[in-house]
């Protein structure tokens, strides 16, 4: 049922935007095409969702509040990749029950990952190291690991190209250039728009989107479809594009990593175990508007034989349905041997939602979601199956 269930998602996606993908083969060709030289990705978002109401047969309100932080930066150097990830979800809730208590918990992580090449430039082998912690309420100790490894592969951040093509099939729109460039240009244009942490360093906040935007003008003259200079529109159209919209992350590549951990201390009472990881992660933009990507790991905690194994796999398809809506799908699947009591849980998470762009910072969410728990003697998280549909409001930090 869930792999049919995700097979309906997917084919959604793809089904609505097959129509156009004949016409995008040339923008997807040029993401795949985009050579990264050095770029940095940060993304920081709040999402917070609510519920208050009384239904017949309550003896109080019930509530829900939700609030949920993310965190994620890469910066990328033809040496050295490096990805910090962090997040914190907090909630409080009563249920309307006689006598119900207010009751609230939390979750929180952090991360950090460096792939260092040993040949750099290339997409070839590294080396890596790794860091995590977690905190969980329910439990008293932190969940502690660290590893070491090696892998192949490379994963390019391609949103400057996503936003290149964007900004010239705009000018193309409202007659601003007379034509399309050439792949070359598109890649200067596309190199331009990542540097521009260079340009707000060198020119500051308030004048750096000038120059910004006057050197892509000169990249387009090379390419010979400027006469004379951009007009109004295609400056008021960049600037709409570069500085007051939003692109989803795009990315393209792939990646394969394998080696020794440690586990300082771990939800299941354990400490200063050694521990075997292994990832994979596969990303591609099926057209300009359209990401698809998947990531998994697996660690097998090493301890007298009664060894403990996680696996997690993450599955997302984001199709830009317009400039301001995003149609973001997800299936996570998280399975856990616990080697203290020796349950196997597995679950299963579905969603599918939309993202509504009211202005740069400031998102509308609505969503879909279906989870199933397999395997669990919690109490407090018991086999079943949970439905929701929640919508909120996400604000972006950075």
């Amino acid at each position: 049922m869930k792999k049919q269930m995700l097979s309906v998602v997917v084919a959604g996606v793809l089904g609505s935007v097959g129509s156009v993908q004949a016409g995008n083969m040339s923008s997807a060709a040029l993401l795949l095409d985009y050579q990264e030289a050095s770029s940095a990705y940060e993304e920081a978002y709040v999402n917070g969702n609510a519920f208050f109401g009384k239904n017949r047969g309550d003896d109080q309100a019930q509530y829900n509040f939700n609030v949920n932080v993310d965190y994620d930066k890469t910066i990328s150097t033809p040496d050295r990749d490096l990805k910090i990830k962090a997040n914190a979800n907090g909630q409080i809730n009563r249920a309307g029950t006689a006598g119900a208590n207010s009751e609230s918990s939390y979750t929180a992580g952090a991360s950090v990952t460096a792939d260092n090449y040993f040949q750099p430039g290339s997409n070839g082998a590294f080396w890596y190291g790794s860091a995590s912690v977690q905190a969980n309420d329910a439990f008293d100790d932190l969940e502690t690991t660290a590893g070491i490894g090696v892998g192949y592969g490379r994963v390019v951040n391609v949103t400057p190209m996503a936003e290149a093509i964007r900004v010239i099939d705009e000018l193309m729109k409202h007659g601003s250039i007379t034509a399309k460039p050439g792949n070359a240009i598109y890649q200067q244009v596309a190199n331009i728009i990542a540097r521009k942490s260079e340009y707000v360093s060198k020119h500051g906040a308030r004048d750096y989107s000038l120059v910004w935007i006057s050197d892509i003008e000169q990249a387009l003259k090379k390419g010979g479809v400027v006469n004379g200079t951009l007009n109004v529109a295609g400056v008021l159209r960049s600037r709409d594009v570069l500085l007051d919209g939003k692109i989803s992350l795009r990315r393209h590549g792939w990646k394969v990593r394998a080696g020794l951990g440690y586990v300082g201390t771990n939800f299941d009472g354990l400490t200063n175990k050694p521990a075997l990881e292994a990832g994979a992660e596969y990303h591609r933009p099926l057209s300009s508007q359209t990401q698809f990507s998947n990531e998994a790991t697996l660690r097998a905690i090493i301890n007298d034989g009664d060894n403990g194994y996680n696996l997690n796999n993450n599955m997302t398809l984001t199709h830009e349905v317009d400039d301001r809506i995003d149609w973001e799908n997800g299936w996570a699947l998280d399975y856990a041997r616990n080697s203290q009591n020796g349950d196997d849980v597995t679950t299963n998470t579905l969603s599918s939602g939309f993202v509504y762009e009211l202005n740069n910072s400031l998102d509308f969410t609505t969503s879909a979601r279906i989870a199933n728990v397999s395997g669990s003697s919690d109490a407090a998280n018991p086999d079943g199956t949970d439905r929701s549909v929640l919508m909120g409001v996400r604000y972006r930090l950075r």
